[in-house]
């Protein structure tokens, strides 16, 4: 399941993040602070998602979202 199917305000743990071999989106995450092992919650979904990541929120779009496997 990805990030785009989760539930707000539910916390998940990342299992990984897939970016297909594109290290920047992947370098890009990383400095999120978004890696396997770590908590997330999505706060808002609209057109994109507003995530919760440790103590601070982040917008992110369909397509990073979609990256993210909870």
């Amino acid at each position: 399941m990805n990030l785009n199917d989760a539930e707000l305000g539910k916390d998940y743990i990342i299992k990984a993040v897939n970016t297909e071999g594109d290290e920047e989106m992947e370098s890009f995450l990383f400095s999120l602070g978004c890696y396997s092992g770590e908590s997330i919650t999505v706060v808002s979904k609209k057109r994109n998602l507003v995530v919760s990541i440790k103590d601070a929120r982040y917008n992110i779009d369909p397509e990073l979202a979609t990256a993210i496997e909870i």
